[in-house]
């Protein structure tokens, strides 16, 4: 359950602004995207691990995740997806309907926490044309409220025509 925090709504709609996303003619490499701070529940937490299916105790059971190294609850790795979502406005191109992932790598440097307040620094790197499909290369740098980085990714997307 949440500790005196109430889960902070982000848009899931992904056509909710649709025709207010950059084409894939109007993206700029290098260009840093919007992004929006997102404050991490421990609802949301342990409602995405939920989700997808993983109640490790680290997520759920404050006695557990005390006393291992992490001293406290964490965030699996794996909720910088919902992360990317969370710290973007609904006019971010990577919500654009038809998306699809075409690979990304991941680094995770320290884990997020129940109260962290997570920024988002991304940027499309590149983008490219490869057997008649529209390729996006991008990445994201996910930072806590001491500045310190989360994680660090870099992928590939196949824009919508």
């Amino acid at each position: 359950m949440a500790q005196g925090h109430e889960t902070q709504e982000f848009e899931t709609d992904f056509w909710k602004d649709a025709k207010n996303r950059k084409s894939w003619d109007e993206i700029v490499p290098g260009e840093p995207r919007k992004t929006v701070p997102y404050e991490l529940t421990l609802e949301a937490i342990q409602l995405y691990c939920r989700s997808v299916g993983d109640v490790h105790p680290l997520y759920f059971d404050e006695e557990y995740a005390r006393a291992s190294r992490y001293g406290g609850l964490i965030a699996p790795p794996s909720i910088h997806i919902m992360l990317m979502f969370a710290c973007t406005p609904t006019t971010d191109f990577m919500r654009s309907p038809g998306t699809i992932n075409a690979g990304q790598s991941w680094s995770y440097n320290i884990p997020a926490r129940p109260g962290d307040t997570i920024t988002m620094q991304a940027r499309a790197l590149d983008k490219f044309i490869k057997k008649e499909r529209l390729f996006v290369v991008h990445d994201n740098v996910f930072f806590n409220q001491r500045d310190e980085v989360i994680c660090s990714g870099r992928g590939q997307t196949i824009r919508p025509m």
